[in-house]
């Protein structure tokens, strides 16, 4: 038994409080503050969207902003003005993506991504060169084991066959030309 200070290991999960357990309480704290906040903007823009005319005088509001759209566009208009709105919606969405500024999360995500894609990257490079490398070390020892058979050969008597060491020097001399 060792007194709790001089542990290594914070806790145990039969504590409650082993490294597992702990995970889970982040992820749940991170839970409730994401659906605080999303609650939390949901009734502003409820709050901002409503009309809240009097009652006895609704009815007005309402006819005068039927005329109002009447008089914005014509009847050759609604086709355009369509096809404006969805070209605006379009750009919109561009433009908010591009001027969105990415949280210290995103931007650390987007480093490691990179990171990790340059690493893979010059792994497959070092794996093609030393692919390469054994490939050409196979060739030469190749060629060197036909030299060597050709030059160790000897004749009935044991001498060196001076034919085939001739022809082998011929061969060097056309493959060098």
């Amino acid at each position: 038994w060792r007194p709790a200070l001089l542990r290594g290991v914070v806790g145990s999960v039969q504590e409650g409080q082993g490294f597992a357990f702990r995970r889970k309480q982040k992820i749940e704290r991170q839970y409730r503050k994401f659906f605080r906040k999303g609650r939390k903007v949901d009734s502003k823009k409820d709050d901002q969207f409503t009309d809240t005319y009097p009652e006895h005088l609704k009815h007005l509001y309402l006819a005068e902003e039927e005329m109002l759209k009447k008089r914005r566009r014509g009847p050759d208009d609604a086709v355009l003005s369509e096809e404006k709105q969805q070209n605006n919606a379009t750009d919109l969405v561009t433009t908010e993506r591009k001027f969105k500024k990415k949280t210290s999360n995103q931007k650390a995500k987007e480093e490691y991504e990179k990171i990790k894609a340059e690493r893979a990257r010059k792994k497959e490079e070092a794996e093609k060169r030393k692919q390469q490398r054994e490939a050409a070390q196979r060739l030469y020892k190749q060629k060197k084991m036909e030299a060597y058979k050709i030059l160790s050969k000897k004749t009935k008597r044991g001498q060196p066959n001076l034919n085939l060491q001739m022809e082998l020097l011929l061969k060097k001399i056309q493959q060098n030309t």
